[in-house]
């Protein structure tokens, strides 16, 4: 699997971009982002993707007040970096997606959650990390499952500029605390490894 890229005109401002990224006419199941001003199309992800985001996301529900949600596919925007990502999972509280547009400011999030997949684990590891951490999420898990040492947990928080400081890291099979306001375990030992 690899990521399509659809370039555009220099010069263009983000207003453009997004209008171009709205605009593109993706098969079903691809995801559309803006990442570092090219408009990047991923294919549907794996099943073992699809199962490691279910995991995570049941596991999330217990620690979340009834007036957030926890979502898969809506985008986020970091227009400072020219940046329209998708993540895997994103808890927001629900209020903030009014407004008729098909994507919310990315310094809303709670918590963003990327799995990795091989064609495109660079961008999760460092555009999206620094994209993440210059909007300000408090949270970012990474569930790397190409990491060169192998499959690997890695919880970020505390932002400052456009990075965020380790607060745990493991590997597959280790579980990850998430702090307040979520407070609970991530069990890993059942995430399907590569």
């Amino acid at each position: 699997m690899s990521a399509l890229t659809v370039g555009h005109e220099p010069g263009q401002g983000w207003d453009d971009l997004v209008r171009l990224w709205e605009e593109t006419d993706a098969p079903e199941g691809c995801k559309v982002e803006i990442i570092e001003g090219i408009v990047t199309l991923s294919p549907t992800p794996s099943n073992d993707h699809n199962d490691i985001a279910d995991t995570v996301q049941r596991q999330l529900y217990p620690g979340i007040p009834a007036d957030w949600g926890i979502y898969q596919r809506l985008a986020v925007a970091v227009p400072s970096r020219h940046g329209m990502y998708v993540p895997d999972l994103l808890v927001v509280p629900r209020h903030v997606l009014t407004g008729g547009r098909n994507f919310i400011p990315a310094d809303v999030a709670e918590l963003v959650v990327e799995i990795t997949s091989q064609s495109n684990a660079s961008h999760d590891r460092i555009t999206k990390a620094a994209g993440y951490a210059q909007a300000g999420v408090p949270l970012y898990l990474l569930i790397d499952r190409w990491a060169p040492g192998g499959p690997t947990v890695t919880l970020y928080g505390e932002p400052k500029g456009d990075v965020f400081r380790t607060l745990t890291a493991g590997k597959f099979g280790e579980a990850v605390t998430l702090p307040a306001p979520f407070e609970l375990l991530i069990e890993t030992s059942d995430f399907p490894g590569r």
